[in-house]
């Protein structure tokens, strides 16, 4: 069985992809899920957060996201200590779920938003790219989270194009039409994965 890495742009529809290929059999270790479990309540991840953001960094026995946020906003210095708590855990936790998955026999999707910015490519053996037009990816992320415009293209500019994400893809999924389109298209994929495997 092999390890498929899913990425693509913010507002692409990567969750509802996760849903259907769930759906199809595939084990989804998911990088945003196990980011929370890093620095869950009484986690050893949430104790070193306190450490070196004092405690105002928790509330209610959890990490204060927003207090975390504005500390990390303009601080290159203490997002990289950030990163340098989570993104290890985060790495044992999905390192594990692969492993237990591929040992079951089942295929693997790692949901990694960020998959090319950081790098990760070389630790899946194909990557999927969800896929949207830019005009599509800017309406629904207005929608979803509530922005105007100029806030929107600034969480999109924030990530590598979909243009490029596109490019360097295995499989591209493409998104911009109907929820039907697009179990359409998974199934399409889904058959021509198995078939090969």
């Amino acid at each position: 069985m092999s390890v498929i890495g899913l990425t693509g742009g913010i507002a692409s529809g990567k969750s509802t992809v996760s849903r259907l290929l769930a759906a199809h059999g595939f084990v989804i270790v998911d990088a945003d899920i196990a980011a929370r479990q890093a620095v869950a309540k009484g986690s050893e991840g949430l104790r070193q957060v306190e450490t070196i953001f004092g405690p105002e960094a928790i509330k209610d026995g959890e990490m204060n996201r927003s207090y975390i946020g504005q500390q990390i906003f303009h601080d290159e210095e203490k997002r990289l200590a950030l990163n340098g708590i989570i993104h290890p855990i985060v790495r044992e936790i999905m390192e594990e779920e692969k492993q237990s998955a591929l040992a079951a026999g089942k295929p693997v999707i790692m949901d990694i938003p960020l998959l090319y910015e950081n790098k990760l490519e070389e630790t899946v053996d194909a990557v999927w790219v969800v896929y949207v037009t830019k005009e599509v990816q800017l309406e629904r992320l207005m929608k979803r989270n509530d922005l105007d415009k100029e806030a929107a293209l600034a969480r999109i500019a924030s990530q590598l194009s979909i243009e490029d994400k596109k490019e360097r893809a295995d499989v591209v999924i493409d998104n911009n039409g109907t929820l039907l389109d697009l179990e359409r298209r998974i199934n399409e994929i889904v058959a021509e994965y198995y078939k090969s495997h």
